[in-house]
């Protein structure tokens, strides 16, 4: 069927940037957009009235939690009390273990995967945490996950975690890296099988992706048989790096490297390769040791930088900054990284984090993010048909309601839309050219049992923490309330 969609706002594609087209129309074809602009002169079948809105290009986040968020426990523990959120070197030493049941890890991937698309993400690239894993994720997991993704309609790019080493907390306090090689080498083969096993599946919307652990817990060996695997399947890489002191500080420990300079090094940066956060780097103003041009390195190889505002924001840091990166010509996409997957908030904290280094506008603006947002991730994905609304693209739109109150008098959409809006403005997301959401229902899906089941998830997987404690405080201890509380009776 063709169909076609108007709205007072469209945001198409001119073949270099975006333009707001006033009053405008976007036409698409089972899963092709055929159309953009004013007065398509043919029939169609079908006319969405999306009203007083901006229809756009669906969001593309790379870093998409695909679990039920662990950092609402992490997030004001104080520096010291972290540690006691890692694992203890004697739980290690015991044997580490699933703390969750296979049909909870099966379920985690709904209720996150629900999210991103209420929040209008529709293409996506999940990473879950590994604090409450056995070890890392694993096939069975992913491939429920896929599933889950298929049936919903979102476009995913995926691949189940590995690693060769944890870190943990020693009696003493102090934390260390202690190694497993045999675990990273067959999670790297779990992984290449999931690529071969799953690319293409579901139409073509999930696609394979390899996705190791964090750097310091990875070896050179698995890194660079990664990199290999990924030039002969043809599918990205996403490795967390450059994130934080610890990891920035243990790289060059061992390598006497930064961690950008030690992936270089070893040939691991490229087109196909993303490290989200990026931010860590000589000059950075927690780094006290290093030297180096960790930006022309990224630059040079067409390594993508994944930028998570908001959730290192929340941690007290900041890429330093997007307007600087974005000055050495280096591909930034952005990626949520934590609950809620809001990508208005995200290209809102982004651009004040941005301003607050650079003293200006320039380069940090809400559309020069909102082009991270899009054709940054189109970009890195090798894909000119997403990210973007124009003939040929495909049919991945959203439409976000300005009708709200909240939201105030509008003056240029993009720019009222995300100083006053949010996720849950996003009123309708179509997929493929199907429609996944609208009106903030999934069809089929029903939110407020999805709801109640993540809840008890949370609840048992934040008891893993007393169990991994490496001081056994106990959960009074370890989890403290905002304000002391009162209980009934």
């Amino acid at each position: 069927m063709k169909k076609k969609i108007t709205a007072k706002y469209v945001i198409g594609f001119d073949g270099e940037d975006h333009v707001i087209i006033r009053d405008g129309e976007v036409v698409y074809e089972n899963d092709t957009i055929l159309f953009v602009g004013h007065d398509y002169a043919g029939e169609v079948d079908e006319v969405i009235d999306a009203g007083n809105a901006v229809v756009s290009p669906g969001f593309i986040d790379l870093n998409a939690l695909g679990d039920i968020d662990h950092d609402v426990v992490h997030l004001e523990a104080s520096v010291g009390r972290n540690k006691n959120l890692l694992w203890s070197e004697d739980y290690y030493r015991k044997g580490y273990h699933e703390v969750m049941t296979p049909e909870e890890e099966a379920f985690k991937s709904l209720f996150a995967y629900s999210q991103l698309i209420l929040n209008g993400v529709t293409t996506a690239m999940p990473i879950t945490s590994v604090f409450y894993k056995r070890w890392a994720e694993t096939y069975e997991e992913l491939a429920a996950a896929a599933d889950h993704a298929g049936k919903l309609g979102l476009r995913m790019y995926m691949g189940p975690s590995y690693q060769s080493g944890m870190r943990v907390v020693k009696a003493n306090g102090e934390i260390e890296v202690l190694w497993n090689e045999a675990e990273g080498q067959a999670g790297l083969e779990r992984a290449v099988q999931f690529v071969k096993d799953f690319d293409g599946a579901h139409n073509g919307l999930i696609r394979g992706m390899l996705a190791p652990e964090r750097i310091e817990t990875q070896t050179p060996e698995n890194l660079v048989n990664t990199k290999r695997y990924s030039d002969e399947l043809g599918c990205p890489i996403r490795l967390h790096a450059a994130q934080g002191a610890y990891e920035y500080n243990e790289m060059y420990r061992r390598h006497n490297k930064s961690p950008v300079q030690f992936l270089h090094s070893i040939g691991f940066l490229g087109q196909k390769t993303a490290i989200p956060h990026a931010h860590f780097i000589p000059g950075y103003s927690e780094a006290t040791i290093g030297e180096g041009d960790d930006l022309a390195l990224l630059q040079e190889t067409g390594t993508t930088v994944i930028h998570c505002p908001l959730v290192i924001g929340r941690h007290g840091s900041a890429l330093e900054s997007f307007a600087r990166y974005k000055r050495h010509g280096i591909n930034i996409a952005i990626g949520t990284d934590t609950f809620p997957p809001d990508f208005i908030q995200n290209i809102r904290t982004a651009s004040m984090f941005s301003r607050l280094q650079e003293g200006d506008v320039a380069d940090s603006s809400y559309a020069d993010i909102y082009r991270a947002a899009t054709l940054g991730g189109a970009r890195f994905l090798g894909r000119d048909d997403l990210g973007r609304l124009a003939p040929g693209a495909k049919a991945d739109i959203i439409a976000i309601d300005l009708d709200g109150f909240h939201l105030g008098t509008i003056d240029d959409p993009i720019r009222s839309l995300i100083m006053s809006g949010s996720g849950r403005d996003v009123k309708l997301s179509i997929i493929a050219g199907r429609i996944v959401m609208k009106d903030r229902e999934l069809p089929g899906v029903d939110l407020e049992e999805v709801k109640a089941k993540g809840q008890r998830y949370f609840d048992k997987m934040r008891l893993g923490y007393v169990e991994r404690d490496y001081q056994q405080l106990g959960a009074e201890e370890l989890f403290t309330p905002s304000f002391r509380v009162v209980k009934k009776g």
